[in-house]
């Protein structure tokens, strides 16, 4: 036996929702230092002077990115923004996540047999759902992870500093900073992830490859976050500079997209490439089996409560 076995009752919508949360924020927890590498690389080149890394450090690789960050910053500096990007996964993946199945049933009309369009579908509405949702959250993280932890580069103190801050400052249009690019690029991560896994994994149990358990779980996880890295990175690139932008910076979401591409060129789109294949490929594995298991051991729950004897 590997894990958690599966229960003869399906998960509820409610079991999907609050396990898909509790599963992203673990997975948070763990990949977070590699997900600030990525925003540090991803920012990096744009020549703005109200946000500096410390003593105008520039990265170079994974490694080196999170190797500066630790001399120049200390380690609790990879953990920038950690608040809310915990906040942003339990209200940010309990919908796009937990919500997918029941949307799919809803766009299939309850068939069991779903699909690759209604998959899409689903994806790209609980993806953009999702968003709507949760962009304060992601707007923080994001503008956390860039700046240096010391110095007089540091834009906000705390959290709560920063939500309070950006609402003044910017107004509250400032907190939904980016929601146009970041729409686009959760109803693209959503399908690329979601779909990509739901398929690898239907694949590999119809063909008789693997049986429905962790090795299955880890498999389509790893397929699923290589998929979307591919596909979602211009789109990651440009939400990250347009949500870390001082206010004027860039006029649009697409705006910030040509001005990359006249200055630093096609490849800025995928800078930080490798952190983001590393930070999604553990995210996904951590996530996607955490979810799956945590389905199981709350159903197995609910079911033992339900027949004591």
């Amino acid at each position: 036996m590997v894990g958690f076995k599966a229960t003869d009752m399906p998960p509820t919508a409610t079991v999907k929702f609050l396990g898909a949360g509790t599963a992203a924020c673990i997975a948070d927890l763990i990949t977070f230092p590699l997900d600030t590498a990525k925003v540090r690389l991803q920012i990096q080149g744009e020549n703005q002077g109200l946000v500096r890394t410390a003593a105008n450090a520039q990265y170079r690789g994974v490694l080196g990115t999170i190797l500066t960050m630790v001399r120049t910053e200390g380690p609790r500096s990879l953990y920038n923004g950690l608040v809310a990007g915990l906040q942003r996964q339990m209200s940010f993946a309990s919908v796009r996540i937990g919500l997918y199945d029941s949307v799919k049933q809803f766009y299939t009309k309850g068939s069991e047999h779903a699909g690759i369009g209604s998959r899409l579908l689903a994806g790209s509405t609980t993806g953009a759902l999702a968003v709507a949702v949760a962009q304060p959250t992601d707007v923080v993280k994001v503008r956390f992870q860039a700046q240096a932890r010391a110095g007089s580069g540091r834009r906000y103190q705390s959290t709560v500093e920063a939500y309070k801050t950006i609402a003044r400052e910017e107004g509250i249009r400032g907190l939904w900073k980016g929601t146009s690019p970041n729409v686009a690029r959760n109803a693209i991560v959503n399908c690329a992830e979601l779909v990509t896994y739901d398929l690898i994994k239907d694949t590999l149990l119809k063909a008789n490859l693997m049986t429905d358990d962790l090795p299955c779980h880890f498999t389509s996880a790893f397929g699923a976050g290589f998929c979307t890295t591919v596909i979602a990175s211009p789109v990651d690139v440009v939400k990250t500079r347009y949500m870390n932008s001082a206010l004027g910076q860039y006029r649009s979401a697409g705006h910030c997209a040509l001005t990359m591409l006249r200055k630093e060129g096609p490849r800025a789109f995928y800078k930080g490439f490798m952190p983001s294949f590393l930070r999604l490929g553990s995210w996904n594995v951590v996530m996607f089996v955490t979810y799956e298991q945590l389905k199981r051991a709350l159903m197995a729950a609910y079911g033992s409560r339900e027949a004591p004897f």
